[in-house]
């Protein structure tokens, strides 16, 4: 893991951190402090194994991939754990429908989640635990609860008592005197209804459930009876196993805030006496066609039904990446065309200085070029400016806005380069010397370091296994469709989005404009992404 953080201070070094996280808990930004200066105890939700994951999922699994490829180049070790759910409702209905067993079942869709998160780039995790793998660390904590009386047996259930955790409801922001439902697996799907009569007060929540018949062979026989676990305690379980007591950030989609987090925050405090996370970080959805992308609504799109080659995979991670993660983002083939030639443009620049890098066309720099003088200028400053964007709340469009201040930098040197050229063409037929057609290399090298410690934190630079190859060289159409957005558009709107960030009205009109003489509008949608129309 730690060669995503090169970039940065080196992993084992002692760190203090600039980076500021806005934390669930408060709804406000903090400043991320670790328990260890040196180490970050990260947990994050991962897949209900009965599926395929859809690319709505796939935002809060690059969202945790940013924040830990963050951390990892300003020089933290990151001991990430993301649990895998391999027992649940949902899991024991699909189960019957197909006629498999649980292992055939959750072990089918748990290796379409890894081959999709390679195909991402996304950096594993330290451990993939799945929660029947760690059934007696299950049965131990609600054991404990129910020693302290913080939860009950009933009919062969133990559930949670709510009333007795007197911060429940703080991460959601909610009045409890008013809830009636109770909050049971599934983000927000009530227990069963042979469940719900069972309980003492109906904000109260599973933590063990007895045997049912339609369980089949779904069961453990433990000190608790015949049953199986809840969704929640599976978490708090695992999370407590491989990190402690205290997490320092739990990371999730914004429709886990209630019931699952609340929940693992009332059972694991519970139990140990503690606070159960520092810091909590949730993503907002993707949307199609305005609504939220969701398997009970039948609107989702895998990435195997949706993205047909390498660049389409590309794209979609550039378009997740560069969007602000507490935004919701809303996705469109037209929104992935424009990432798609956004890429185009990077790769060609990429290109053309590692053509550069590798030739050994060195100058003698003297007082050094003009072009060179540019870069000494632009570059450094670029690079603060990365930082200090990825530092406020991972403000990805802002950072985004000075990778392509890089990138415009590079096109400007080559562009000098060409004209250089052209204009030694009578030179070099009158018998003098010929002019460089490449870079001097010292430049392309510098360059490519620069896009190389910003894309150890984006991580847009690769070729995705499994998909076919397209063509990313050229200006336009590596895979023959036609560009709705041309390929500067990603620049310009990560310009004035940084402008607007920091209230340069100015400098964001003059973007606008810049847009409009493109043939273009841009209009502004409260807590959206901006729509980019042709005039």
């Amino acid at each position: 893991m730690g060669g995503a953080g090169e970039g940065g201070g080196g992993a084992g070094a002692e760190v203090e951190s600039g980076l500021m996280l806005f934390n669930t808990e408060g709804r406000t930004k903090e400043r991320f402090r670790p328990q260890d200066r040196r180490r970050v105890k990260f947990y994050s939700c991962g897949p209900t194994v009965y599926d395929m994951a859809h690319i709505g999922n796939f935002r809060a699994f690059l969202t945790y991939d940013v924040l830990k490829r963050w951390l990892l180049y300003q020089g933290f070790e990151v001991d990430h754990v993301c649990n895998l759910t391999d027992v649940d409702d949902k899991i024991i209905a699909r189960m019957a429908r197909d006629g498999v067993s649980l292992e055939e079942l959750t072990g089918k869709y748990a290796k379409l989640f890894f081959d999709d998160l390679e195909s991402l780039n996304i950096v594993p995790a330290s451990r993939y635990p799945r929660a029947t793998e760690h059934i007696d660390d299950i049965v131990e904590m609600v054991q404990g609860l129910i020693d302290k009386e913080l939860a009950y047996k009933v009919n062969g259930s133990v559930y949670f008592r709510v009333s007795k955790h007197g911060k429940y409801g703080t991460l959601a922001c909610l009045d409890t005197s008013g809830m009636e439902d109770g909050a049971g697996e599934g983000g927000g799907v009530n227990d069963a209804a042979e469940f719900e009569s069972e309980k003492e007060d109906a904000k109260d929540f599973a933590l063990w459930k007895g045997y049912k018949p339609e369980d089949g062979e779904v069961f453990w026989d433990t000190l608790l009876g015949k049953g199986r676990p809840g969704w929640h305690i599976e978490c708090s379980a695992m999370a407590r196993k491989f990190l402690g007591d205290t997490l320092d950030v739990h990371a999730g989609g914004i429709d886990l805030v209630f019931p699952h987090h609340e929940n693992e925050v009332a059972q694991s405090e519970g139990f140990t006496g503690k606070p159960f996370c520092r810091c909590w970080v949730h993503n907002a959805f993707v949307n199609v066609d305005g609504e939220k992308m969701s398997k009970s609504k039948g609107n989702f799109l895998t990435l195997k039904s949706t993205l047909a080659t390498a660049l389409d995979v590309r794209a979609f991670r550039y378009l997740v990446v560069s969007s602000q993660y507490r935004t919701t983002l809303g996705f469109s083939m037209k929104s992935l065309q424009s990432a798609k030639n956004t890429l185009r443009r990077l790769d060609k620049l990429r290109v053309a200085l590692e053509a550069a890098a590798a030739a050994g066309n060195e100058e003698e720099r003297g007082d050094a070029s003009e072009v060179s003088r540019e870069l000494l200028e632009v570059v450094p400053k670029s690079l603060e400016g990365f930082d200090a964007g990825m530092n406020d709340d991972l403000n990805t469009p802002r950072a985004a806005a000075s990778l392509f201040a890089v990138v415009k930098a590079g096109e400007n040197a080559l562009k000098r380069v060409r004209s250089a050229n052209a204009d030694g063409g009578d030179t070099a037929a009158a018998g003098g010397s010929p002019p460089q057609s490449l870079l001097p290399q010292v430049d392309a090298k510098y360059l490519l370091a620069a896009l190389d410690r910003m894309d150890s934190v984006f991580g847009i630079f690769y070729e995705p296994a499994g998909y076919e190859a397209a063509n990313t060289g050229g200006d336009s159409g590596g895979d023959g469709k036609e560009a709705d957005l041309p390929g500067e558009m990603a620049e310009l709107l990560a310009r004035r989005l940084a402008a607007r960030e920091n209230k340069d009205w100015a400098t964001a009109d003059a973007v606008r404009d810049e847009i409009k003489a493109l043939g273009y509008s841009v209009k502004d949608v409260k807590g959206k992404d901006p729509v980019v129309s042709r005039i």
